[in-house]
């Protein structure tokens, strides 16, 4: 009788496969489906077909000793995997040993999250896209301060156990890609990799096996560092362009693994490998709720508000996280936590806090020399414009077609929202 046992890294895929159709090593109800994928055979012990029995799961489970290969292909099937890409091939032993990847997190620079409110719908559409539906390649979209970073730690955080290891890395100061690669593979192959290939090609092709040997979660923060300023396309600076390389592959390559980048731009070439039932997502996160927002001043003291002057405190910064700790804290030292008396203040004399202004200020440095003159009109109309409104703010004119391409530009850099607009009657 032939027997196959299932390779390491085939393992941990049918672990994943097992654990999101919720069933439990000890939970046999679900045999009688195996059992029809191969001949009825009754035997001995309540065996309901040849191999398909508890304790021949269990031992197609623990990977330590082959099975029926007839067993073996159904358990595969009824778990929606192919037997083929999880069994082990005595030629593959030695490459197996050397891309088996262990538990191991590291968590670099990446914030703390354990004072954090709010995102629990963002969260479970991340989790479900990764957890549920592989997707292979997400990015969360959102302006400076918004939360985008702290968002992919409490998500990674919430998913570990689902991952053999997890890595995560700011792109902040825009490291060269061999450097991200290198370190990516040496994580991933505990260190043991040490003679790499020259070529980028290379190490993203080595990094690559590692993806499909084990679930690994890799986490890249701060992308727009690596995107060229006053750029509207989200083209990379001189000297990046491999990060393009290294998410078209990941993006549009068969593996196990999930890369999350966070960014204030959407980086050029990822928009035509997104969609809803692809396994390449993007998240446009906008500002926190009132009551979300309400938590964070909580931490920072104790402040005096009617629900309308929380609302429109909110209201005023967007809901972003950053922006909110910041003005809390300014209140607090500067106005004995008395909201009220802050907004009367802040509306007779408009102004930004220095912190906020600089937030503000590194996006808007990144700006095209059109794209900042829509900003400029944007913020004088206070109010959402329509399109041949904004077009008439410009003494000279604009082409409806440069203007278009400009406004889609600001959305992709996450600084404007479209919204609908009541029109009379007659128009």
């Amino acid at each position: 009788m032939s027997t196959l046992k299932a390779s390491p890294q085939g393992l941990t895929r049918i672990k994943q496969a097992r654990i999101e159709k919720g069933w439990a090593v000890d939970d046999f109800r679900w045999l009688q489906s195996a059992s029809q994928v191969v001949d009825a055979s009754w035997e001995e012990d309540n065996v309901l077909a040849v191999g398909i029995s508890p304790g021949t799961w269990k031992r197609f489970l623990a990977g330590k000793f082959p099975i029926n290969t007839e067993a073996f292909k159904a358990y595969c099937q009824v778990l929606g995997l192919n037997w083929e890409e999880v069994v082990d091939r005595p030629e593959d032993t030695n490459t197996n040993k050397s891309l088996a990847i262990e538990n191991r997190h590291d968590w670099g620079e990446a914030p703390d999250v354990s004072i954090f409110y709010g995102r629990q719908e963002e969260l479970n559409t991340v989790q479900q896209w990764i957890v549920q539906e592989n997707c292979r390649l997400i990015t969360l979209l959102g302006m400076g301060g918004i939360g985008k970073t702290s968002l992919s730690v409490k998500l990674a955080h919430q998913i570990q156990d689902r991952f053999d290891c997890i890595i995560w890395r700011s792109l902040r100061n825009a490291p060269p890609i061999d450097e991200i690669l290198v370190e990516l593979i040496q994580f991933l192959s505990n260190q043991e990799e040490t003679n790499l290939p020259t070529q980028i090609d290379g190490k993203i092709s080595g990094l690559l096996k590692y993806l499909r040997s084990g679930r690994c979660l890799i986490i890249l923060d701060n992308l727009e560092s690596i995107l060229q300023a006053g750029d509207r396309t989200g083209s990379y600076r001189p000297g990046c362009e491999g990060y393009g390389q290294l998410l078209q592959i990941i993006g549009d390559t068969f593996h196990q693994s999930c890369l999350i980048l966070t960014s204030r731009e959407k980086p050029k070439g990822l928009a035509a490998l997104e969609g809803e039932s692809l396994p390449v997502r993007s998240l446009q996160l906008s500002g926190l709720l009132a009551t979300d927002g309400r938590s964070l001043f909580d931490v920072k003291g104790t402040f005096t508000a009617t629900d309308d002057a929380w609302q429109i405190l909110i209201d005023r910064y967007g809901g972003n996280p950053l922006a909110i700790k910041i003005v809390a804290s300014s209140i607090r030292d500067f106005f004995d936590g008395d909201i009220a008396h802050f907004l009367n203040i802040s509306q007779k004399i408009p102004f930004l806090f220095d912190d906020i202004q600089d937030l503000i200020g590194q996006q808007f440095q990144r700006l095209t020399t059109l794209e900042q003159q829509i900003m400029y009109w944007l913020s004088i109309n206070r109010e959402p414009v329509s399109l041949p409104e904004l077009q008439a703010d410009f003494v000279n004119n604009v082409p409806v077609r440069e203007l278009i391409e400009t406004l889609t530009s600001l959305q992709r850099r996450s600084l404007i929202e479209k919204t609908r607009i009541a029109l009379p009657n007659n128009l």
